[in-house]
């Protein structure tokens, strides 16, 4: 059975880690994963960045994978973005031995708590300085407390003992569970779960299932010793995590000491807690999501095959009654003659003044000496005024009251029909089994889109921040995104061998083309013109083509002319310039793989070509960012690789939308 939550020796350890891991981080921003995650994206000295993940209920850890953010986010993420973000946490830590942590934020000189409960349903809630709670993920009134907006936070009554706080004379109640067994009431004892009360036992060699008031001063020793030396370990310098995995290779458990329990499960080792936490969470996800869609499908495959088998019934039984049918009336035509003269016969008797019993005794008598038309007969029906009887096998019923041929008619007609019925059937039973071959192969496709576990973050490179492309010839190229990139690029990484270009446009980004002392083609010139007009405020306003001039880094000058003033973002430009006229306005978003990840490039056409031959273009149009990356992406996934195509529908829709520029626009047909 997988691990669901963590537990407080789990939380002890990760505590820890975290503690030394984010001090004096800053909280970047907040995201909302679903109603019960939040990923905090932080931020360290010299740029080093982390994401916290928080699961109420389950789990806290540092995690290195990429999530999918809502567009929209929940009023909850609002409230926290509002008093966390760009707070400071000062510190990280466990409430007692209680699956709570609580983490200390300082922003503007005030300091908040940001309590994290990990047990039953879980909850997060935000606390002022003054201990009142500001905002909490779920509000309820309790018997022993409330988490309500506006009174003071107060933590759950504690359930067991504290295990560090144990002495040895406590475990002497241990005894007074009576027959209970040792393994349950040591959980409930010291509120740690069933895996570590069996770990406990396992170490102390006391078996699991010995009554509480058979335990002896020696077991209770061992016990005792035992779990001082497990808090002992867990609280240690030389700390070995493991994720335990069963004979059939799946991860049953994580845990931040060595357990004796799974002695004869495989381990994996990891360098610390929270990177096991991360790697064995990320793996349960996709167990769980690949479970529920095979469990979804099965459920709508069996439902199908469900209404398939009825269909097959209704089938089966139309080409049945349309086939009788069609062999009665063909039956009524090959002895027209005698039926007509057994019906006729019947009522001339009857109008005679016979009685029913008297003419049905007199055709049994007939019968029996095999005389026609009385070899037909079988039964006399008066109330319907009908006759049944006997035909090359076939038995039905005639109309006493009607011409034989219009009985057979009759019976060609309600052939007809089922024959009509048995089409539809047909088609119906045609469509069902598309609909389960479709349905299978969704099935198929929603299990491979599931059970591959979402992307890591990668490094980025330093010039990620910009926008940026590497040209047909391998040079780097970097521009803008505002006024304060532009301002960092041409102060810090403009060097005097590069070459400078600028759209002819108000709101256009510096670029610049980092030459390392080489010749630049004219290729990669065109393509850094292209790059610098695209970018541009001329893309938004839907321009299809634009003149960008280039100049030398000693002609850009953040000394303004006397008695004037350069913003932030503006530079002088001083000397002539060289021009490149009518550079059209196109870009493209192309995938490029590499290691294990699957890369989002951008920037010129010809560039990106040059790279990949899984790329889409783009010109101006009215498309929004957002719509348009969701458009690309799946026609990038369209144009890879079947092997590929998942990874590509996996990218977060910010990977692409950083390669659109502003205003949106449309893909080129």
């Amino acid at each position: 059975m997988l691990k669901v939550e963590m537990s407080s020796f789990d939380i002890v350890v990760v505590t820890v880690e975290l503690n030394h891991m984010l001090i004096d981080f800053k909280i970047n921003n907040i995201y909302q994963l679903n109603p019960k995650t939040l990923l905090l994206k932080l931020r360290g000295r010299e740029g080093v960045r982390s994401d916290l993940l928080i699961e109420a209920g389950r789990r806290i850890h540092l995690t290195s994978y990429q999530f999918e953010k809502p567009v929209h986010p929940p009023n909850f993420c609002m409230a926290l973005r509002k008093y966390l973000r760009n707070g400071t946490i000062t510190s990280v830590q466990q409430y007692g031995f209680e699956r709570i942590v609580e983490l200390f934020i300082i922003r503007k000189g005030e300091e908040y708590r940001l309590v994290v409960e990990l047990f039953g349903n879980g909850n997060i809630v935000l606390v002022d300085p003054s201990n009142k709670i500001l905002h909490a993920l779920s509000y309820r009134r309790m018997r022993d407390r409330n988490i309500v907006r506006g009174e003071p936070y107060v933590y759950p009554p504690s359930i067991g003992e504290d295990p560090t706080k144990l002495q040895r004379a406590d475990l002497d109640k241990l005894k007074e569970y009576g027959q209970l067994e040792v393994v349950k009431a040591l959980s409930r004892f010291l509120s740690i779960g069933g895996l570590y009360a069996e770990e406990l036992l396992i170490r102390a060699d006391v078996p699991k299932d010995t009554a509480c008031a058979s335990l002896s001063n020696v077991e209770l020793d061992a016990i005792f010793d035992n779990l001082n030396k497990l808090l002992s370990e867990i609280t240690g310098s030389n700390l070995k995590t493991y994720v335990y995995i069963d004979e059939a290779g799946r991860w049953v458990d994580v845990a931040p000491v060595c357990l004796r329990k799974y002695s004869d499960f495989k381990r994996v080792q990891f360098s610390s807690f929270n990177e096991a936490l991360d790697e064995y969470y990320a793996k349960a996800f996709v167990v769980k999501k690949t479970t529920d869609v095979k469990d979804t499908a099965d459920q709508e495959a069996s439902r199908l095959e469900r209404i398939l088998r009825e269909q097959e019934t209704v089938l089966h039984e139309s080409k049945k009654k349309a086939e009788v049918y069609r062999k009665i009336g063909a039956a009524i035509y090959s002895h027209l003659n005698e039926l007509q003269l057994l019906t006729q016969r019947i009522m001339t008797e009857k109008r005679n003044g016979k009685s029913w019993n008297e003419i049905v005794e007199n055709l049994k008598a007939e019968k029996q000496e095999s005389r026609s038309p009385a070899v037909y007969f079988q039964a006399l029906k008066p109330k319907a005024l009908s006759v049944q009887v006997s035909v090359d096998g076939q038995t039905f019923d005639l109309d006493l009251k009607a011409p034989v041929q219009k009985t057979a008619s009759k019976y060609y007609v309600k052939a007809k029909r089922e024959e009509r019925k048995v089409k539809g059937a047909q088609e119906a039973v045609k469509k069902t089994r598309e609909q389960i071959e479709k349905a299978r192969l969704q099935g198929i496709k929603k299990v491979e889109h599931v059970s591959a576990p979402p992307p890591k973050t990668r490094k980025r490179e330093w010039y990620e921040k910009f926008r940026w492309f590497h040209s047909s010839d391998g040079l780097l190229v970097i521009g803008g995104r505002d006024a304060t990139t532009n301002e960092i690029i041409i102060k810090r990484h403009m060097e005097p061998n590069d070459i400078v270009f600028h759209a002819e446009i108000t709101g256009a980004p510096f670029v610049l083309v980092k030459t390392k002392g080489k010749e630049v083609p004219d290729r990669t010139m065109q393509e850094a013109a292209q790059f610098a007009a695209s970018y541009s405020r001329a893309w938004r306003e839907g321009l299809g083509a634009l003149d960008v001039y280039w100049v030398r880094p000693e002609q850009v000058s953040k000394t303004p002319p006397s008695g004037e003033y350069l913003s932030r973002g503006a530079f002088m430009i001083r000397g002539s310039k060289n021009y490149v006229k009518g550079v059209p306005l196109e870009v493209a978003v192309g995938i490029r793989t590499g290691d294990e990840h699957v890369n989002v490039v951008g920037g010129p056409s010809n560039a990106i070509s040059s790279q990949t031959q899984i790329y889409v273009k783009i010109v101006p149009g009215r498309e929004s960012s957002g719509k348009l990356a969701k458009q690309v992406r799946s026609k990038l996934a369209r144009l890879a690789p079947e092997d590929m195509r998942q990874k590509i529908l996996n990218i977060r829709l910010e990977e692409i939308q950083r390669f659109i520029p502003a205003g949106g626009g449309t893909i080129k047909k």
